[in-house]
């Protein structure tokens, strides 16, 4: 049996992978370096603490210690990956928008702030369905 972090690292780089084809389904836009951003479907954090999560169980039971504090650092790592960086890309766009205003009188020059930072609930779902479609099929493949 493999040892989890590395299925879970594993499982968290197929889901940056994933994120250019669903990108061309989902939008019908061929964007290769989606594999290098935050944010999209599927969420790999989600699947990484899936994945982690379904492999630290297996390997150690369900009243392990280290089962319970990998259960509760995945929950956590799925509502900050929803809520506060939905937050932070909440006030991205709305800086990116003020900015835009004060700037429309011309002479200085910015980069935009990154608006998509978080994941929506569904991508969160998308991540938290490949993690354990991963897990599943390694499993059966090993």
């Amino acid at each position: 049996m493999l040892h989890p972090g590395i299925m879970a690292l594993a499982a968290g780089l197929a889901a940056q992978v994933a994120k250019v084809p669903v990108e061309l389904v989902l939008r019908r836009r061929w964007r290769p370096l989606a594999v290098l951003e935050n944010g999209g479907m599927p969420s790999s954090h989600t699947a990484t603490v899936t994945t982690l999560t379904l492999a630290v169980q297996r390997a150690e039971g369900w009243d392990s210690s280290i089962f319970s504090l990998v259960l509760v650092f995945s929950f956590f790592v799925i509502l900050e990956a929803t809520g506060l960086r939905q937050e932070i890309g909440h006030q991205a766009q709305i800086l990116n928008e003020m900015m835009d205003r004060a700037l429309a009188g011309g002479g200085v020059d910015r980069k935009r702030l990154r608006e998509l930072v978080g994941h929506t609930w569904t991508e969160v779902a998308g991540g938290l369905a490949f993690g354990v479609l991963f897990t599943l099929i390694w499993w059966r493949l090993e």
